[in-house]
């Protein structure tokens, strides 16, 4: 029943990281939409077993709070990030059951996540531009913690509260809006597709009532997904 949900996690567990300050036009709530493409080897398409991973995602923004809803098969799945306490939420709705399930990660525990996707530094703005979903961007180059060169494209033109970013592209000083993560193994290219500043409201990383607490190792069980 929640056999896709690890695979799918993910893929998007840290995309609310997508965002970085720095910039000009000021936009403290709202959401960002980014499109999806993701670089599969032969084995994890297997593992898929057919099914699609989500072509985009939305990321609703506020006060240092990000939130990710999609649905994966019979569930909900809402993903919430406190950037400012460096915690995690994460929620699963599936109707067909009557179950709610919510998986709370701590600090040490999205502090492991990051680091296991690589430190990055070095970057350097290479003067090539691009026009990508209405913001003039710039090719830059970076460096990983392994000596691996990378580039990815990032505007100058928004400013955003804390969403995240500041962890993952520490030093890079404009918002990214096309580049490539790698996450236990998947790697997907996110490219902004638009950024919309209606307000959101308030979004809040407590557990709602009448979800039953888990881990995500249990969690991952009840998928048949395993480690």
């Amino acid at each position: 029943m929640l056999k896709s949900i690890k695979t799918s996690v993910v893929a998007l567990i840290l995309v609310s990281t997508a965002i970085i300050v720095h910039a000009q036009k000021k936009i403290s709530e709202g959401t960002i939409t980014y499109g999806l493409e993701y670089k599969l080897t032969d084995e994890q398409k297997s593992a898929l077993g057919g099914q699609e991973l989500p072509a985009e995602v939305k990321v609703k923004f506020n006060n240092g709070l990000t939130k990710i809803e999609m649905e994966q098969g019979p569930a909900m799945i809402s993903i919430i990030s406190d950037n400012n306490q460096k915690t995690g939420l994460i929620l699963v709705d599936v109707p067909i059951a009557q179950k709610q399930y919510a998986v709370k990660q701590s600090k040490e525990e999205v502090e492991t996540a990051l680091a296991g996707m690589g430190k990055f530094s070095d970057f350097k703005a290479t003067g090539e531009k691009q026009t990508i979903a209405g913001y003039s961007a710039e090719k830059y180059t970076y460096k990983d913690d392994k000596g691996g060169a990378h580039e990815l494209w990032a505007t100058k033109d928004v400013e955003l509260p804390n969403t995240g970013t500041q962890t993952y592209f520490p030093g890079l000083a404009a918002f990214p809006v096309k580049y490539t993560m790698v996450q236990r193994g998947i790697e997907t290219v996110n490219t902004l597709k638009a950024i919309n500043d209606a307000k959101v409201g308030a979004i809040s990383s407590a557990v709602p009532a009448g979800y039953e607490e888990t881990t995500m190792q249990a969690l991952m069980s009840m998928g048949g997904g395993g480690e």
